[in-house]
């Protein structure tokens, strides 16, 4: 029986390797972690029989375990909130398979598929005060190190297979470092380079530099990170022992991508998927907009039955995949109003799909999304316009602003004129003047520009454009907090490589 079940996995898993197509033969579905399966490889084979991924995390814990007085108190903080624990595990069903995969792909411990789980709790949508995005809580600046692309349309943060990529390869690269996976955390906490300052200091010192020992040097956060950890480990492998039960995780992808070469809605793509919009962007948090710009890079996420779902229902799909395309403003006078009327829409919309807070215009050279129109055609958003677009906005004042000037001797329509940037025939008709000649203390009344230099420094226009923050897909939906956690100022010290922003103390949102 036992091998009959092993030739029917085996069947299941290379016929899932086959590329499926639909719709003019622009999607494809293909299961990610089964790309690097091996079916001469007997431990893949002993890997299949167990049938929950909490075994298989457990029999490849490879770090040692850390003993200290914090590890109890995380240990008792962590197993005295069941609920938490309960919610926690169960969001991180959907993505431990995979993490365990490519964490087994290139033989590191299985413990670090725990690490999102202080990082973030396990939410892939997670964003802090410090800007840190996504499951594993990449800061921009150190996503951009290892390729996480973050422009308008996608930040890659919070793409599942992307920020775990990297988030796996920065660990290595510590670990390769430091050579102890303890020192490793705490660098991906602290940063590379205090760690190793830290280890130089008691080198010098003639001290150990093990985790215990360095501790001292480190601040709170990243003292109590690495007992984080070994807490949760400590629960995951024996959560009986706490009255805590798991929730069962089967050892089998949650999910297969959609190689996508179309742009698509995400409510249409959630729609033909048969999700609901909370559960697509929980597995596809990347999306920053409400359209999904096709390319051959762009991957959707899918449960595997609603991936099949997805397929038949595109087939039979005859309205638009996409509803929006992009629009380029090529003037400051161009306002919304403008751009709502051209594209049939309304300001509210415009505002909302791109996340324009009131009270705010769009400055020239903003990349924005307007609806599609018959005249327009049905072409997609290129790749290079998603890649260079930006938005800024700046505050929404008059052009002008009413003065009134005293003049003196030695002034003349013409003087005045130069020195406020208006001309001599709009001073003559805001004045009601038939001559060219002035008197001494005549007071006349000016409309003069807003970027003027003589304008006053206090009104709202002095604000320089800023750029608008990359939000959610959806307009409607609020941002997801992970945490309360602040930027560290060791790290912020460390100009060579700034480290991720990561989880915070008791008290953070996300617990």
């Amino acid at each position: 029986m036992q091998s009959t079940l092993k030739k029917l996995s085996l069947s299941a898993l290379l016929s899932l390797s086959i590329p499926l197509f639909a719709q003019a033969n622009d999607i494809s579905i293909y299961p990610v972690s089964f790309n690097s399966f091996n079916p001469n490889d007997p431990a893949a084979l002993a890997g299949m029989e167990d049938t929950d991924v909490w075994v298989r995390i457990r029999k490849g814990f490879g770090i040692p375990d850390l003993e200290n007085p914090l590890v109890v108190n995380q240990t008792q903080w962590y197993s005295s909130r069941p609920d938490y624990i309960q919610r926690t595990t169960t969001r991180a069903s959907r993505y431990l398979y995979h993490v365990v995969q490519e964490l087994e792909k290139r033989g590191m411990p299985t413990e670090l598929a725990l690490l999102p789980f202080i990082e973030s709790a396990f939410n892939p949508q997670a964003y802090s005060s410090a800007k840190a995005a996504g499951m594993w809580q990449f800061i921009p600046s150190t996503g951009l190190d290892f390729n996480l692309k973050q422009n308008m349309f996608k930040d890659e943060r919070r793409d599942v297979l992307a920020s775990t990529d990297a988030a796996l390869t920065y660990l290595q690269k510590l670990y390769g470092m430091f050579g102890d996976w303890q020192l490793a955390l705490a660098a991906y906490n602290w940063g590379e380079g205090s760690v190793q300052r830290a280890v130089n200091r008691n080198i010098a010192a003639g001290l150990p530099t093990d985790f215990n020992t360095l501790s001292a040097q480190m601040p709170a956060e990243t003292r109590n990170y690495v007992p984080k950890l070994q807490a949760v480990k400590n629960i995951i492998a024996n959560p009986g022992e706490y009255g805590l039960t798991l929730p069962k995780v089967d050892n089998q992808p949650y999910f297969v991508t959609i190689g996508k070469m179309r742009d698509i809605d995400v409510k249409v793509a959630a729609q033909l998927a048969e999700l609901s919009i909370d559960e697509f962007q929980a597995l596809n948090p990347q999306f920053n907009r409400p359209v999904i710009i096709g390319s051959e890079d762009t991957k959707i996420l899918l449960p595997q039955s609603n991936a099949e779902k997805f397929k038949e229902n595109i087939a039979k799909w005859t309205h638009k995949l996409s509803s929006w395309t992009s629009h380029k403003v090529m003037s400051a006078r161009e306002r919304i109003e403008t751009i709502a009327s051209k594209f049939g829409t309304t300001p509210e919309i415009i505002r909302s799909v791109n996340h324009i807070p009131p009270k705010m215009v769009l400055t020239a050279g903003s990349t924005i999304l307007v609806p599609k129109t018959e005249a327009g055609g049905e072409s997609d958003i290129s790749a290079e316009v998603a890649d260079n677009a930006r938005l800024a906005v700046a505050p929404d004042v008059p052009d002008t602003r009413r003065i009134f000037v005293k003049t003196s001797k030695r002034d003349s329509l013409s003087s005045i004129a130069k020195r406020y940037n208006v001309s001599v025939s709009e001073i003559k008709q805001w004045n009601e003047l038939r001559r060219d000649t002035l008197v001494a203390g005549q007071s006349l009344r000016l409309q003069v520009p807003y970027n003027s230099r003589l304008a006053s420094t206090k009104t709202a226009h002095s604000a320089p454009p800023r750029q608008i923050a990359h939000a959610k897909a959806t307009p409607s939906r609020t941002k997801v907090a992970a945490s309360g956690k602040q930027t560290r100022t060791a790290q912020q010290q460390n100009k060579k490589r700034p480290s991720m922003t990561l989880a915070s103390g008791k008290g953070s949102h996300h617990q």
